[in-house]
């Protein structure tokens, strides 16, 4: 079985002053301060969480 790939999410930009779906999306992928930085498996509800707060997140692969 293939190795799953891991995405390295950041956030980059505070979360005051953007809509409460938009919080609930970052506080889902595990953010709760700025510069935090989470390790997550690269599926598609995790790529589709990140699409949705792009503005407030850097991502990487490894």
């Amino acid at each position: 079985m293939p190795k799953q790939k891991k995405l390295k999410i950041t956030q980059v930009k505070s979360q005051i002053g953007y809509k409460k779906k938009a919080k609930l999306t970052m506080k889902a992928l595990g953010f709760r301060k700025m510069n935090q930085t989470v390790i997550k498996e690269d599926l598609p509800s995790i790529r589709g969480m990140i699409s949705k707060v792009s503005y407030l997140v850097k991502v990487e692969e490894f």
